[in-house]
């Protein structure tokens, strides 16, 4: 999930990461599975200088180990968002769910990870899509007011 920001801020949890995030400096919800712990996710400077601790995902787009001390990663990353806990499947479960058609896969861009107001990203990256997929954009967030 990348649009479920907390109200608890970076620095309050994990201090030395404070100044390396991108706006607004809170946590994120990244889902119900093992809230204990906290996934980075980071956007690099220069893709072909990757800082200890960064693991490519994709593209410039990776994820970041927050044992590493930040100033091994200071500097290196243009953006840096933190996950409290994170969503999880079983084996073919997700794929499962895809083909029963209950996830919209859509293609990404860059921006839609780091936006510093992520609240209307799930209407905004619908309404990007074509055809009937962008209707969908204009649903409310309740079925009952529909």
């Amino acid at each position: 999930m990348l649009n479920r920001p907390s109200a608890v801020t970076v620095a309050e949890v994990l201090h030395d990461w404070r100044d390396t995030v991108a706006e607004p400096g809170v946590l994120f919800f990244g889902g119900p599975v093992s809230t204990e712990g906290a996934l980075a996710l980071g956007l690099l400077a220069d893709p072909r200088d990757p800082p200890v601790g960064f693991r490519e995902l994709y593209g410039p787009v990776g994820m970041v180990d927050l044992d590493t001390p930040v100033e091994l990663v200071d500097g290196s990353l243009s953006r840096l968002r933190i996950f409290a806990g994170y969503a999880g499947w079983g084996a073919q479960q997700l794929e499962q769910e895809v083909a029963r058609g209950d996830w919209y896969v859509v293609p990404s861009e860059l921006v839609d990870l780091f936006r510093a107001d992520p609240v209307d990203l799930w209407r905004d990256v619908l309404r990007r899509q074509p055809g009937e997929l962008a209707w969908h954009s204009t649903r409310p967030a309740d079925p009952d007011l529909n």
